[in-house]
């Protein structure tokens, strides 16, 4: 009987995710096409209409988040942290409205690339790095315009029994922008009102061969879940500072604040 409950409960949450994506689509576009020829305001508008769409998104998982030191309203800066799948994007984004850098190849795949587009995200392609250089400068100027805007370092999404290395060359643009690295932790901190066990994992993390769908709804069969994002303090950056050296430093702030997945966490 609990197990037909939870597949009725995820039916009517995936329901529910699709009627709020839906009507996200519908605003988007509207909005899209609104400013087609002023490409500040396009972005602007769509990243603020994302916003209040990931705040109902939370409702979908029952999710309740937890903000500590949150950022100021008006900060300008390249937001870095760590990345476990779609629960950690739509966690950041209902907080404040920001530019997401993705994939190419994300921006490709059918629901999911009409999401970033209709969300203004920033695309790299990660599997041709000659244009790394004037994919670099894109950011750069979004940075400039006084978006905030979200990197996630690791390149990939992790299975959280980690934070996998940050990749270097993308976090210079806060150097060249003139804009400070904000880092933040994101955590699992709850699930089903209880400790977030090994077990969860699957059920929390979009990592590897793992398919979107196939993940969301193992998210939905969870009762409820309770997630950290952690804003630590800012990071100067100059042109001339060692990437390499930044890139490690950064990271070193974040994995001293993640809980990794361990197979005894939360056992004793």
């Amino acid at each position: 009987m609990n197990s037909v409950f939870k597949i009725l409960r995820a039916i009517y949450r995936s329901l529910f995710l699709f009627v709020v994506i839906s009507v996200f689509f519908a605003t988007s576009a509207f909005i899209y096409f609104k400013n087609k020829n002023d490409l500040f305001v396009r972005r602007k508008s769509l990243i603020e209409n994302a916003t209040k769409y990931c705040r109902f998104m939370l409702e979908a998982f029952n999710l309740n988040l937890i903000c500590r030191e949150p950022l100021p309203s008006d900060e300008s800066s390249l937001i870095v942290g760590n990345h476990m799948g779609f629960i950690d994007i739509v966690c950041l984004l209902s907080l404040q409205p920001a530019v997401f850098i993705t994939s190419r190849e994300l921006r490709e795949t059918p629901l999911l690339g009409q999401i970033a587009e209709m969300g203004a995200c920033a695309y790299v392609d990660r599997k041709n790095r000659m244009k790394i250089q004037e994919e670099l400068m894109d950011i750069v100027n979004v940075l400039k315009q006084g978006f905030r805007v979200v990197l996630f370092a690791e390149s990939v999404s992790s299975n959280g029994e980690q934070v996998l290395p940050f990749k270097k060359t993308l976090i210079m643009s806060s150097g060249f922008s003139h804009r400070p690295i904000r880092p933040f932790c994101f955590n699992f901190r709850k699930v089903n009102g209880g400790p977030v066990l090994y077990k969860h994992r699957d059920s929390l993390c979009w990592y590897g061969d793992q398919s979107f769908f196939g993940s969301i709804w193992r998210s939905f069969q969870l009762d409820s879940m309770e997630c950290e994002i952690e804003f630590l303090p800012l990071v100067e950056v100059h042109v001339d500072d060692d990437r390499s050296e930044i890139s490690k430093r950064v990271h070193s702030f974040v994995e001293k604040k993640f809980q990794p997945f361990k197979t005894d966490m939360n056992l004793i």
